[in-house]
């Protein structure tokens, strides 16, 4: 049977989504994905996400974790804290066998979030702390860094995190090529068709080390657009276009990618 294709990073559980989820996931379907992996950024959401992953068994594939940034756009947004973490620990442990990884986690030393070094030393301790649950749990990790790249990576190769995902990396493509030497993959948004950054990232990583996401709602391929699942086809051919291969290669390759990095994918996409 022909591979289908792999959102490895969405926010299903958005409200952008709660109108006509069901549609989206037929056009998700539609588009040859196969699976969707479901990230957290906060507790709030946990229990939504799991119900999500129960309705759509075996297609919607849940990852809980705490992200850097806390409470909602616009104004209410802030760093973590161990307090957030806290109150999300006893939900994770409650739902570890169900779950695909440990996300969405990481650093965001965006200077609105993170100004002072107190803020970056606390989200810091949030995702070591997230990386000793993930290798506690034998599960790998959604990661996001946004102005943080190397501090991202130099972290987890610290701690020790062996499965790891770099989900719409925006550093620079040298300290990219330092979590391929850690085996580390990375994830490639639709958004990629209006970044330069992320074109400059798809030319030097080796397609070894990709694997395909949407981040739905966000990084689509128009600006201010809402993203879906099914757009991840614009990814695939971006890649395609640029590696000089054909779609399904790229979808051949970055789903065994994503069987590599997620190692209950398989089992979790047979229920």
């Amino acid at each position: 049977a022909a591979a289908g294709l792999v959102d490895c990073h969405c926010h299903l559980s958005a409200p952008d989504f709660d109108r006509d989820l069901d549609d989206v996931l037929k056009k998700a379907k539609k588009a040859n994905v196969m699976a969707l992996v479901a990230v957290a950024e906060h507790s709030g959401e946990f229990e939504k996400i799991m119900q999500l992953s129960e309705r759509y068994s075996g297609f919607i594939l849940p990852c809980l974790g705490v992200h850097p940034v806390q409470g909602l756009p616009p104004e209410g947004q802030r760093s973590v804290t161990l307090k957030d973490l806290n109150m999300a620990l006893p939900i994770i442990e409650n739902y570890k066998d169900q779950l695909l990884a440990i996300g969405e986690v990481g650093l965001d030393f965006s200077p609105r979030f993170a100004s002072t070094d107190e803020q970056k030393e606390e989200q810091k301790e949030v995702l070591i702390r997230q990386v000793q649950l993930a290798k506690r749990l034998n599960l790998p990790l959604n990661v996001h860094s946004r102005s943080a790249g190397r501090p991202t990576i130099n972290l987890l190769r610290e701690q020790g995190a062996d499965r790891v995902l770099l989900h719409a990396f925006d550093g620079r493509p040298s300290v990219a090529m330092e979590g391929v030497r850690a085996g580390y993959f990375f994830s490639i948004p639709p958004s990629v068709v209006r970044s330069g950054q992320k074109q400059k990232l798809v030319k030097l990583l080796p397609l070894t080390s990709m694997c395909l996401e949407t981040d739905s709602p966000a990084l689509g391929p128009e600006r201010q657009v809402r993203n879906e699942p099914g757009n991840i086809t614009v990814s695939a051919e971006y890649v395609a276009q640029v590696k000089g291969i054909s779609v399904e290669e790229v979808t051949e390759v970055t789903t065994r990618n994503a069987l590599k990095l997620f190692p209950k994918l398989r089992q979790l996409l047979q229920k």
